[in-house]
C-alpha cells in the first residue's frame, strides 16, 4: 500500500492465456497501482502446458507472460508495483527461471518467489489403490490452492509471486492479506477479496467486455482493463483507467459477479465458503462501482482437483454455403459427409465415429448464408485424417453456393476434464522465497468436516430445481390479462453466462428492481429447462440474488461434456446467455422498454 493512503489498488492484466497484450502496460502506465496480477490458467490450459512441457521439459508455463515482463518489468520495479501471476502452469520454476533470465539481460535483479505444491501426480497411484476411479492415462492434475502461499511470499518481501495452479481470485486475495494483515479465519473479508478478485480476474470481462448491452461500451480498441480500489473493512470499488475504453457500471460489475459462481450462498474457494447473496453494487462516480456486502464461512477441508486425461481424437470443419436455402444445404453437405466417411471406415475396417455433432449457423431458411459446423470424435486418429480429406469435395461435388473452405481441418487429442476432491492434509504447498529458503504456510492442524467449522449462515434463500424427465414447456403460463404482450426477456434483463464443466451457469439480472416479481414468477426452472430444452439435458436450479435483483441458472448436461469433450461450436456456453434473452416473457399494458 502506497503511504498516505489507505487502500491498494490491484489491476487485473490478463484473464487467460492469449489475452491481449495491451492490459498490463495499460494498467501500469494509467492505473497508479500497487499490484499487477494475471490469471491464465483455464482448466484446458493445464492439459495444453503439460503436451508442452512434455516436449520440452523447460516449458509448462504460460509464455504470454514472460512476453508481458519483457514490456514491464523494469518500470513496475521502478515504481514499486508487485506482480502476482499464476503463470507457472505445471511448471513455476521453469517460468521463474526464465523470469531471471529475462531480467538479467534486462540489468534487473527482482525479488521472485514461487509458489508450489498443486501437482497431485504423485498422489494417484496411492489414490487408486484406495478405490479413487481414474482414467488410466491422465496427462494433468493439479489442485486448486488459495491465497495462504502468496501472501507469504509477499510477506517476505517478494517483487513478483510466480504460482502454479490455485484458483483464479487468490492472487488477489493473496495481496489483501498481505497488506491489511487478514487472519485465515476473517471469514467475511476473505470473502470480500475473493469477490474482488473474481470481478478482475476474467479481464475486461470486468469493465464492458461481453456486456449484453455491447452498443453502450465504447472505444473496443482501447477496452479499459479492470482495477479495484481496496479497503480494509472489505469494501471496495471497481472501476479502470482513465482515459480508456470500455465500461464500468453497476450493471456490468453484476454480470461478472454471476460469472460461473453456481450457488451464490456457497461459492466454495480453498480460503472461504462466500455467500455473495447480500453484495450490493452502487455508482461511486463516472466509471466506479461501489461493491460492499460478501460474507464467508470456514471452508471445507477439502481440495478441488482438475484433472485432464486423452480419449481419443477429434476433428472439426466448417463451409460456407450462400444462396437459397442455405441452412438446408450445408446440413445435407455435412450428412453427405458423415454417410461418405462411415461407408469408407466400413471398408477398410475402422469402427463407426464415437461422436458427432452438427451445427448451422446462420441462415436456416429463405436466402443467405450459413456455416456448417461438424465436428467429430474417433478412437484412431486415421479414422478422422480420412474425414479430413473428404471436407474440400463439398467444394465441387454437392451444394450449389459452397464456399468458405479453410483448408483441411486438423486431427488433435481428444483432451477431457474430470475434477475430485482430496483432502487438503494430503498436500503441502510451498514457497520457495527470494533469499533461497522455503515456507509451507498452509497449516491443516484442527482441520475436520466443514460441518464443525464454526458458525453456519444461511442467506435464508432457498434454490428452486426441475428435472427434465415429464417437463411441460411452461413458457406460456405468464399473466394473460387485457393488453399484456410479450417481448424477449432482453427487454427486462442483463444476462451473461460461462461454464464449469458441462454444467453451464447463466446469471440474469432484472434491468429495473420493480420488475424482479415479474421475472421470478416467469422465469421458473421449468420455463428456462423447456426454453432451453435443445441444448439442457440435465436439471435446472434457479439461485437468488436479491441484493443485485438476480438470479443464478446453473443448467446440467448442457455443453455436450463441456471444454474439449463437447463436439458443440460453444462447448463454452458463452453463447448460452444469449438464447435466453430471447425467452418470450409476458409483460403488463404499462411497460415501456427498461433498454436505453
Amino acid at each position: 500500500m502506497r503511504a498516505g493512503r489507505n487502500h491498494v489498488r490491484i489491476g487485473g492484466a490478463a484473464g487467460f492465456w492469449g489475452d491481449s497484450a495491451l492490459g498490463p502496460r495499460q494498467l501500469l502506465d494509467g492505473g497508479d497501482l500497487d499490484y499487477l496480477v494475471f490469471d491464465y490458467l483455464a482448466e484446458l490450459t493445464m492439459s495444453l502446458l503439460a503436451a508442452a512441457r512434455r516436449k520440452q521439459p523447460e516449458l509448462g508455463y504460460a509464455t504470454d507472460f514472460i512476453d508481458a515482463m519483457r514490456d514491464v518489468l523494469g518500470d513496475a520495479l521502478a515504481r514499486g508495483v508487485r506482480i502476482v501471476a499464476n503463470a507457472g502452469g505445471i511448471n513455476p520454476q521453469g517460468c521463474a527461471a526464465a523470469l531471471r533470465a529475462l531480467a538479467a539481460e534486462q540489468g534487473l535483479a527482482p525479488r521472485i518467489a514461487v509458489a508450489e505444491g498443486d501437482d497431485v501426480s504423485s498422489l494417484l497411484p496411492a489414490l487408486r489403490a484406495e478405490g479413487v476411479e481414474l482414467p488410466a492415462t491422465v496427462l494433468s492434475a493439479n489442485a486448486y490452492l488459495g491465497a495462504l502461499p502468496i501472501k507469504a511470499a509477499l510477506d517476505a518481501g517478494a517483487d513478483v509471486v510466480i504460482t502454479g495452479r490455485c484458483v483464479d481470485s487468490a492472487v488477489t486475495l493473496g495481496a489483501l492479506m498481505h497488506e491489511f494483515g487478514w487472519a485465515p479465519d476473517d471469514y467475511d473479508l476473505l470473502a470480500a477479496g475473493s469477490l474482488a478478485g473474481h470481478l478482475i480476474e476474467c479481464g475486461c470481462q470486468g469493465s464492458g467486455g461481453l456486456f449484453t448491452d455491447w452498443e453502450d461500451v465504447p472505444d473496443w480498441a482501447n477496452s479499459g482493463y479492470p482495477v479495484v480500489e481496496c479497503r480494509a473493512d472489505g469494501s471496495f470499488v471497481l472501476g479502470k483507467p482513465e482515459g480508456t475504453g470500455g465500461l464500468v457500471t453497476p450493471a456490468v460489475a453484476a454480470e461478472q459477479l454471476l460469472y460461473e459462481i453456481g450457488d451464490p450462498s456457497r461459492y466454495l474457494l480453498p480460503d472461504v465458503v462466500c455467500d455473495f447473496t447480500a453484495v450490493t453494487l452502487q455508482a461511486n462516480g463516472p466509471q466506479r462501482v461501489l461493491v460492499q456486502g460478501a460474507r464467508g464461512q470456514a471452508p471445507t477441508p477439502t481440495y478441488k482437483v482438475s484433472a485432464t486425461y486423452a480419449d481419443g481424437f477429434r476433428s472439426a470443419a466448417q463451409l460456407t454455403v450462400v444462396g437459397h436455402d442455405a441452412g438446408r444445404k450445408a446440413r445435407r453437405s455435412a450428412e453427405a459427409i458423415l454417410a461418405r466417411t462411415r461407408a469408407m471406415f466400413a471398408r477398410t475396417g475402422l469402427s463407426d465415429y464415437s461422436a458427432t455433432h452438427i451445427d448451422i449457423l446462420g441462415a436456416a431458411e429463405g436466402f443467405g448464408q450459413a456455416v456448417m459446423w461438424l465436428a467429430v470424435a474417433h478412437p484412431q486418429r486415421a479414422a478422422l485424417e480420412l474425414f479430413a480429406r473428404e471436407i474440400a469435395p463439398a467444394g465441387t461435388s454437392w451444394a450449389p453456393g459452397t464456399t468458405g473452405f479453410g483448408g483441411r481441418p486438423s486431427v488433435s487429442p481428444a483432451i477431457k476434464q474430470f475434477s475430485f476432491l482430496l483432502e487438503k492434509t494430503r498436500l503441502s504447498p510451498t514457497v520457495h522465497l527470494p533469499d533461497g529458503t522455503t515456507a509451507q504456510p498452509v497449516s491443516h492442524h484442527g482441520v475436520r468436516p466443514h460441518a464443525g467449522h464454526g458458525l453456519e449462515r444461511s442467506s435464508g434463500l432457498q434454490p428452486s430445481t426441475c428435472q427434465p424427465e415429464g417437463l411441460t414447456p411452461r413458457c406460456d403460463t405468464s399473466p394473460t390479462g387485457e393488453g399484456w404482450r410479450r417481448v424477449p426477456l432482453i427487454e427486462l434483463a442483463w444476462a451473461r453466462s460461462g461454464d464449469k464443466g458441462d454444467t453451464s451457469n447463466i446469471g440474469v439480472i432484472a434491468r429495473h428492481p420493480d420488475d424482479l416479481p415479474l421475472l421470478r414468477e416467469q422465469l421458473t426452472p421449468d420455463a428456462v429447462a423447456a426454453y432451453l430444452a435443445d441444448k439442457v439435458r440435465g436439471a435446472v436450479t434457479r439461485y437468488e440474488l436479491p441484493g443485485i435483483h438476480a438470479f443464478n441458472f446453473v443448467c446440467e448436461q448442457a455443453l455436450g461434456g463441456g471444454g474439449m469433450a463437447s463436439l458443440r461450436h460453444d462447448p463454452l456456453g458463452k453463447g448460452m446467455a444469449q438464447w435466453l434473452l430471447a425467452m418470450p416473457v409476458a409483460v403488463p399494458p404499462n411497460f415501456t422498454s427498461r433498454r436505453t
